[in-house]
């Protein structure tokens, strides 16, 4: 059976619409609620997927550890943590 199109005004309408959605959601939910979400949302990731991000994470915390040793003269930025 083939599938039906639908009007070009209603996906319009949807599309408009969904991108609110979320934008609502996120707003109306605590900070609790919000990083329930996220990590839920993570945890229903691919194993795979998952474990490329953390070896890209890892490799780019090594690569700034051996740029500051390189020059020590640069001082560590706020958001470098050891």
């Amino acid at each position: 059976m083939a599938k039906k199109k639908l009007p070009a005004d209603v996906l319009e309408f949807f599309r408009k619409a969904g991108s609110r959605g979320g934008k609502k959601a996120a707003a109306a939910l605590t900070p609790d609620q919000r990083k329930a979400r996220a990590k839920k949302a993570s945890l229903a990731l691919s194993p795979k997927l998952r474990s490329e991000r953390a070896r890209k994470a890892v490799n780019a915390r090594e690569a700034k550890r051996k740029a500051a040793k390189r020059n020590p003269l640069v001082p560590p930025t706020a958001t470098d943590s050891v």
